[in-house]
């Protein structure tokens, strides 16, 4: 049902693309390239420069070359997953949460989307289903990537420690009040 969205989506946006506006207008304007400059016949992969961007922290850019690769290869599970983390490192968390969760429905044994899912639960504050996607993605990773340990150790101490802070609040809602000459009575309030 999901995936029939998406192409019908997809279809819409191809139809929209195909419209007659005049033809597209070369981006630069130039002597051409010098001679012996090798002409470029095809394009690399758009995962791969999406990927490279994302290490050089150019993360617009790298949203750019998933898109082109979503238009290439269609919204597989890699591109899903890729669209996420460009959202995430952009701090578009709506829109990573949607597209990691679309991702984990495709395959729902794919580590990265389930690590990436939980770092956009932190950082919207729910920290008990990120410490439960966090643990899934440890289960599924057998344990083997430091980064999720830290990330399910991370998501258990902020739990913990939420827990805590609400149990003491509640403990030391106590008042002192005086009755009469040295005497003194505790009352914990409502």
């Amino acid at each position: 049902m999901k995936s029939e969205r998406i192409g019908l989506i997809l279809a819409l946006c191809l139809v929209a693309a195909c419209q007659q506006t005049g033809g597209l207008k070369p981006l630069r304007h130039g002597p051409p390239p010098p001679e012996g400059t090798p002409k470029v016949t095809e394009a690399v992969d758009g995962l791969i420069v999406g990927h490279r961007l994302m290490a050089a922290g150019e993360f617009e850019l790298a949203l750019s070359a998933y898109y082109r690769a979503a238009a290439e290869q269609g919204l597989t599970l890699d591109v899903l997953s890729a669209l996420g983390s460009a959202n995430l490192r952009l701090g578009r968390l709506g829109q990573a949460e949607t597209l990691l969760r679309a991702a984990i429905e495709e395959d729902e044994e794919f580590v990265p989307a389930w690590n990436n899912l939980g770092v956009v639960l932190m950082e919207t504050g729910r920290i008990a289903e990120a410490r439960r996607v966090f643990r899934t993605a440890f289960a599924l990773d057998s344990g083997a990537t430091e980064q999720i340990r830290q990330n399910l150790r991370l998501a258990i101490a902020k739990s913990e420690k939420s827990a805590y802070n609400e149990n003491e609040k509640n403990k030391n809602d106590f008042k002192l009040v005086r009755r009469g000459q040295g005497k003194f009575l505790l009352l914990s309030a409502p």
